[in-house]
């Protein structure tokens, strides 16, 4: 890397070293003015388009010279707009019963055998068992380890094994959508 001595410029040695900046009394000199009018004759800080024009005072409501008893203008009008419904006043249509789309009952499940319910059982109660374990801080024994791990792949083994396969629809098995 090139210092900045080095970028074209050579340093000027006339210059007195800067004294440290004083941060507290930098300070200070900022709260100190935070309220104070700029001096006259100084440029604004940002351009004049950007000033806020001042409002004149409004009269006092008191003084009966200041209260105009004048009436408006005659340009000025009032429209009134007729009531119309908005987005609140929407009522819905009265249903039809016969429009809507009542699917029909489903079938009951079928009546699962008792090989079924004993892997459902391991495929759930081991992880459950590891998670019992590990709540109740109990060490974990190679028993736990086994009957849970073993259980959850035994059962889902089994429920994949035991799965239907429907032999009517695999006369043509590679001709992909049917319509």
């Amino acid at each position: 890397m090139a210092d900045r001595e080095d970028e074209g410029t050579a340093p000027h040695e006339e210059e007195p070293p800067r004294p440290p900046l004083d941060e507290d009394a930098a300070w200070a000199a900022l709260i100190a003015g935070y309220d104070d009018d700029p001096e006259p004759g100084t440029a604004a800080a940002w351009p004049e388009a950007e000033n806020v024009p001042v409002a004149p005072a409004d009269p006092d409501p008191t003084d009966p010279a200041a209260v105009s008893t004048a009436p408006p203008p005659a340009d000025r009008t009032i429209v009134i707009h007729p009531v119309i419904s908005g987005p609140r006043d929407y009522e819905l249509a009265e249903d039809d019963e016969e429009a809507h789309f009542v699917p029909p009952e489903p079938p009951p499940l079928p009546d699962a055998d008792v090989t079924t319910k004993f892997a459902w059982i391991a495929v759930l109660g081991g992880p459950l068992l590891l998670l019992a374990f590990v709540l109740f801080q109990i060490e974990l024994t190679w028993w736990a380890v086994t009957v849970g791990v073993g259980g959850f792949l035994g059962g889902f083994a089994t429920l994949v094994a035991r799965m239907r396969t429907d032999e009517e629809d695999d006369d043509d098995p590679g001709r992909g959508a049917v319509v």
